[in-house]
């Protein structure tokens, strides 16, 4: 200027944003810098499965629960993508060995752990958070028994079980109906589902039957249904088989009395990994053959057997026993000799009577599975001295 002052220097104003948007900004920060603490502290993820909502909850070293999140079916696959190999829990529903085999395949270790085991530590109400809290709280206080993932083999071959079951199912009850028809009619049906199958489309063609012509029509469709599923079932026992002489261990279980196509398929299906057993009793006792238990101080009380675990391979056991006894009764009622099995079975018979017997050979039969499945050696069973 010319009056001699001396300019002052430019100042350039910068903009600072107002408060609450620096704590949003710094919050950002926070939840950023926690969530890869998260990821790295995560050492175990409990998971409570549905059809499209996964709960779950990430655990660190201390098994204290340090993030939460409720992720659907595609976030949950990512998820599984992007976090570093670590310890999954989840509980053994329907889907659990689907999601356990996804797992794997991205280098996680999976434990499925019993639904029943998981419920005493679920907290007041029934949430999915909850679930994901009980199943962490059961894995962490050890000693609990898990169940192995399947692999999708052993799923298809139970699923073949499942649905023969059904069609067994479905063709009884066609048989009863038509039994119950024809017996309001005077028409009585020989005993047998066979038999009575292969004479109900000659008493629907005789003249002297005194049933309608629509009922008759009727009828016969209901007998061309069962002959149907009669030609499904054969099918997919032809299928068994085929996949029975691929497998040796389903060969070497053929070799055990009592235990055919269908029992040894199903053990493969629904058990898997023998060795997940420590003894042949403890595989017997989730077969649910065991005697129950309610004992206290010194007092002991057993009960009837526990029927614990699968339904249908105490089922098949079961059948597999009432062969055996009845086996051993014609081979005794016609002088033949009698293996060890065989002679112990018909002298608890006559000590305990027949019902008694056959869940004990049940039983046995169980625990012979177990011997040769884990030793990977044929049945031989020796003759009774």
């Amino acid at each position: 200027m010319t009056d001699g002052s001396v300019r002052e220097p430019f100042t350039m104003m910068v903009w600072t944003p107002p408060g609450p948007m620096r704590m949003i900004a710094a919050s950002a920060d926070t939840h950023q810098r926690n969530q890869e603490e998260t990821e790295m502290d995560a050492t175990t993820v409990a998971v409570d499965l549905a059809k499209t909502v996964f709960e779950v909850a990430i655990a660190n070293a201390q098994w204290r629960v340090v993030d939460r999140r409720r992720l659907n079916r595609a976030q949950f696959t990512r998820f599984l993508v992007e976090t570093a190999p670590t310890h999954i829990v989840m509980e053994a529903c329907g889907m659990a060995h689907f999601w356990g085999r996804v797992a794997q395949q991205h280098g996680h270790r999976v434990t499925l752990v019993p639904p029943a085991y998981v419920r005493p530590y679920v907290r007041r109400n029934k949430t999915d958070r909850a679930d994901a809290e009980a199943i962490l709280e059961a894995v962490r206080s050890g000693e609990m028994p898990s169940v192995p993932v399947k692999r999708i083999e052993q799923q298809a071959l139970v699923a073949l079980h499942r649905v023969r079951e059904q069609w067994m199912t479905t063709r009884t009850a066609r048989i009863n109906t038509l039994r119950g028809i024809l017996r309001e009619h005077g028409i009585l049906l020989p005993a047998g589902a066979q038999t009575a199958v292969r004479v109900v489309p000659a008493m629907l063609e005789e003249a002297a039957t005194q049933l309608p012509m629509h009922l008759r029509m009727v009828l016969a469709s209901v007998h061309e249904e069962i002959r149907a599923i009669e030609a499904r079932v054969a099918d997919l026992e032809r299928e068994l088989r085929a996949l029975a002489e691929a497998d040796p261990v389903v060969t070497r279980l053929r070799t055990i009395p009592g235990i055919g196509l269908l029992t040894a398929t199903a053990l493969v299906g629904a058990v898997g990994n023998i060795h997940a057993f420590r003894r042949a009793r403890q595989f017997a006792s989730w077969l649910g053959l065991t005697p129950r238990e309610h004992s206290s101080g010194q007092r002991r009380r057993l009960g009837s057997i526990s029927k614990q675990g699968d339904v249908y391979l105490r089922c098949l056991l079961t059948h597999g026993a009432r062969a055996v006894l009845v086996t051993a009764h014609r081979r005794a009622a016609s002088g033949q000799s009698l293996t060890r099995l065989q002679q112990w079975a018909m002298t608890l018979r006559q000590r305990r009577g027949h019902n008694k017997a056959t869940i004990a050979v049940a039983n046995k039969l169980g625990r012979i599975v177990w011997a040769v499945w884990h030793h990977d050696q044929p049945c031989v069973l020796p003759e009774a001295a």
